[in-house]
């Protein structure tokens, strides 16, 4: 279930892509790396931080373009 949902979140993230700043896809790769090995790991504990890391990342990300890209997004970690 956890994987489906990082997958999940990768092709939306992807599907997102075109209109994404730089810094977007910066951010984006890094958590979704982040989003990644918290789905592989068997520690809740653990999910729930790297799925915080990534959530910080993107909306720093969102804010460096004044939120243009990522003012919408919802918070998509699995583990709250």
């Amino acid at each position: 279930m956890r994987t489906l949902i990082a997958i999940s979140a990768a092709a939306a993230a992807l599907s997102l892509a075109a209109c994404n700043s730089p810094q977007d896809k910066a951010a984006e790769k890094q958590a979704d790396a982040l989003e990644a090995q918290a789905a592989a790991t068997p520690n809740e504990a653990k999910e729930t931080q790297l799925n915080a890391q990534a959530d910080a990342i993107e909306q720093q990300a969102g804010n460096a373009d004044g939120g243009a890209t990522t003012a919408n997004t919802p918070d998509t970690s699995p583990s709250k």
